[in-house]
């Protein structure tokens, strides 16, 4: 059974571990793309997951179909092709882990991907779609998510969002804003970050969430702050909740994606409405939530910094 269907980029996460005396890095490679992290949560905690991508036919393009398996996400809707190169990300770490971001996809596989490629199977089958912005950033990708959004919608699947603006991949921010508010305007449930909320509506986190209800109809809201926890909101009740405390930060690659499926993962498990949750409720989602992409942060790479289950819990309590 499927719980959650993710589309969008499966790529190669390149952080930069040091450099030369000329100040050239050292590269290590990780498996990555922001829907593959946010399966990779849900699979690591039970869910039933798969995903809709594509990869070159090259050798990242099979270690990351043979990561997703393993780490017990289905593949049968990742495409393989040999007529274009797997996506590539070039991560460099400030001292406090964060990160900025280069990308080779002129174009990548992920871009690349067609609404005819896709296994709408899959759709049919869960509960969940879930998407974010990169594959917005150019044609057919645009194209094929917008399809398999009025899809999903359709079929009356819950709709799930993460903007995850990545500036350096869009022509311009103008086109970058227009759209990442028609995802918004898609989404049940939005995890969105404190900068997102700033670029696209100059607010702060609080008010961010509340237009979001409001006006892009959207029926739960996560707004990540980094170390200043995350907020929640949905029509019933707000709050927030702080980070996790007492970790040594080593990468922040993934933990926004870690946090949103995980996230999802503790909604499926309340089997409610997300609009009707009330605010212990919400808060026990937040918590978990923030605990896991927490964890996440003290290893690097995103599909495989995931915690376990009962790491998380031993936290927690």
């Amino acid at each position: 059974m499927i719980d959650v269907v993710a589309l969008g980029e499966l790529l190669i996460d390149l952080t930069c571990i040091g450099a030369d005396g000329d100040g050239y890095p050292t590269l290590a490679a990780h498996p990555g793309g922001a829907p593959a992290n946010y399966l990779a949560a849900l699979a690591r905690f039970g869910a039933g997951t798969a995903m809709l991508g594509k990869v070159g036919q090259d050798a990242f393009g099979r270690l990351l179909v043979g990561t997703l398996k393993k780490a017990g996400v289905e593949t049968r809707g990742v495409v393989v092709s040999g007529d274009v190169f797997t996506t590539l990300a070039f991560v460099t770490l400030d001292e406090t882990g964060n990160r900025e971001f280069s990308f080779a996809r002129k174009p990548g596989a992920d871009v690349c991907l067609s609404f005819e490629e896709l296994d709408l199977g899959l759709i049919d089958e869960a509960k969940v779609l879930h998407f974010g912005a990169l594959s917005l950033t150019g044609e057919p990708a645009r194209t094929a998510t917008r399809r398999a959004v009025a899809y999903a919608k359709e079929k009356g699947k819950l709709i799930s969002y993460d903007p995850n603006l990545r500036k350096p991949l869009w022509p311009s921010l103008e086109e970058a804003r227009e759209q990442l508010l028609w995802g918004l305007d898609q989404a049940d449930v939005v995890k969105i970050s404190d900068e997102e909320v700033a670029f696209l509506f100059g607010l702060k986190p609080e008010a961010g969430a509340e237009r979001i209800l409001k006006e892009h109809g959207a029926k739960l809201v996560f707004v990540t702050c980094g170390a200043n926890g995350c907020l929640y909101r949905n029509p019933n009740a707000g709050g927030s909740v702080p980070a996790l405390e007492g970790v040594r930060v080593v990468d922040t690659t993934g933990a926004g994606d870690i946090f949103g499926g995980s996230a999802m993962w503790k909604l499926l498990a309340l089997n409610k409405p997300p609009e009707s949750l009330s605010r212990r409720e919400l808060e026990e989602v937040a918590r978990f939530a923030s605990a896991s992409a927490g964890l996440s942060a003290t290893r690097p790479g995103g599909i495989s910094s995931v915690p376990d289950y009962d790491e998380v819990l031993a936290r927690l309590q």
